[in-house]
């Protein structure tokens, strides 16, 4: 196609969701604590996808952020002992009649405050300049933050080429495509009769091709890019295997029966799923694509039913929406000048009292509930090796998902994720009838079938966490009251 000069228009930064969650790591302890609990400490459980997220940069700075935290609340909790201990000297004074002494006690207790204040607004400047340097800044995130334990992001780095993603048994009835989103369309595509040969130009038919599913999803991952004229679509093969029977797929996946499952497996495995699926283990060929800035997500994940004489495919079709308004702080934060300063004094004076009176607590309850974890871990590593207890090795979530809100969806998302689901669909249509056509079959039946799935469609309209948002056309149909499966309820 012909090209034009024309002057270009601003772009979403590719990795802006990225960016935008570090820099919230910084600004939301809540959060940050959450991604550095999630990722970092010990664990049985698989995480889900990263589906457009650098966890290895967001992991980074919120383990910094989190050193920041406990370093301010360390201090604040000595200055809460220190300005308890300057009432007590003050009343010890003022009951003994002795105003040196008070003074001593009150000149204690101001000087405590005042450094509590101090703490908190060196706190808070220094994660507004982290995360606007993140934000804001051309250099890679992940290079702007200390790397954590080479274990942790050994597997970080791992997960971004994951093949196998286990899923917990709740997530069975529903979906097992954990942290992809939520539904908008589950369907198993009309019969294709596979059987019959082409016709030979030449006279007679020709001789069918062997196949099987693998070949096929090969071929399909291979060419949908092209196909769909999607750039940058994503196709990877992937195992999902039931949390429960996680064991029983072998060391493999679970090294260590006491350990965490990993986030790839031998590709012979992923293949087994597709050929002869498991139980509670089926390969499935997942199409991700991500929108401007990685601020919506769509996936279809696909399923060949290769069952002679006939095929089928079974499709699933999810969104993620953008990202949730409590992460849209660091754009409301000023920059410089009086504003920055003013807004830094305010915000000093408005939470260095809770943050001391709490210092102390905060830490103990930290503590327990980190106890509370380790002790529930080896209850159930107890448990595993003792009495062969079954333990749900799988994934509840993304983190993808948890930070979404359907709040945040605009007319160009709805389009635009209409767009490519039209696109994902008539690109395996397409790839399909090409592949059977290179083995010699005769696609009539395709023709006929395809004009059945082409008359489904996707809606975006409206509020999509609502009731009743899907017509009947082919979709999925809630009745009043009810989520769509896997909407998420939001941080």
């Amino acid at each position: 196609m012909a090209s034009r000069r024309l002057p270009p228009l601003p772009q979403y930064q590719k990795d802006g969701v990225t960016r935008r969650l570090c820099a919230s790591a910084h600004l939301d302890e809540d959060f940050a604590r959450h991604v550095h609990r999630e990722f970092t400490a010990d664990r049985m459980t698989a995480v889900g996808l990263p589906l457009g997220v650098n966890l290895l940069a967001l992991v980074r700075h919120a383990t910094a952020a989190v050193r920041r935290f406990d370093t301010r609340d360390r201090r604040l909790a000595r200055l809460s002992a220190g300005a308890l201990g300057a009432v007590v000297v003050a009343l010890y004074g003022l009951a003994g009649g002795s105003s040196t002494v008070v003074g001593a006690g009150c000149a204690g207790l101001l000087a405590a405050l005042g450094t509590a204040w101090w703490l908190v607004h060196a706190e808070e400047s220094a994660a507004r300049d982290a995360a606007f340097a993140v934000f804001r800044s051309g250099t890679k995130p992940e290079e702007l933050a200390t790397p954590v334990a080479g274990e942790v992001e050994d597997r970080l780095r791992e997960l971004r080429r994951a093949n196998v993603v286990p899923y917990t048994a709740a997530a069975e009835r529903t979906n097992p495509f954990v942290g992809s989103g939520t539904k908008i369309k589950e369907s198993v595509w009309q019969p294709i009769d596979i059987s019959r040969p082409a016709a030979d130009p030449a006279g007679g038919k020709l001789t069918i091709t062997p196949f099987d599913a693998v070949d096929l999803h090969t071929y399909i991952a291979r060419e949908m890019e092209n196909i769909a004229g999607l750039e940058g679509l994503r196709a990877q093969n992937r195992l999902y295997v039931l949390g429960t029977h996680v064991r029983l797929i072998g060391g493999d996946l679970l090294p260590d029966p006491l350990g965490r499952p990993r986030a790839r497996i031998s590709p012979k495995l992923v293949q087994s799923g597709l050929v002869q699926p498991g139980a509670g283990a089926r390969t499935y060929l997942s199409l991700e694509r991500i929108g401007e800035g990685g601020r919506i997500i769509v996936s279809m994940h696909l399923r060949a039913r290769l069952q002679h004489p006939s095929l089928s495919w079974e499709v699933a079709a999810y969104a993620i929406p953008p990202v949730g308004g409590r992460h849209y702080r660091v754009d409301t934060l000023p920059i410089d000048g009086f504003e920055r300063w003013w807004s830094l004094v305010r915000y000093a004076s408005g939470r260095f009292w809770p943050a001391l009176r709490g210092a102390a607590g905060r830490g103990r309850r930290r503590t327990a509930e980190q106890n509370r974890r380790r002790r529930e871990l080896e209850k159930w590593r107890k448990d595993i090796g003792k009495r062969h207890a079954v333990y749900d090795h799988g994934a509840v979530s993304s983190l993808r998902e948890w930070v979404s809100s359907w709040d945040g969806v605009g007319h160009s998302e709805r389009t635009d994720s209409q767009d490519f689901l039209h696109r994902l669909q008539q690109g395996v249509l397409i790839a399909t009838e090409k592949f059977l056509k290179d083995h010699h079959v005769d696609t009539g039946s395709f023709d006929q079938a395809q004009q059945v799935i082409n008359a489904q469609t996707y809606n975006f309209s409206g509020d999509v966490t609502g009731p009743s948002n899907f017509g009947n056309n082919g979709q999925i149909a809630y009745g009043p009251g009810q989520q769509p499966a896997g909407a998420p309820a939001g941080p």
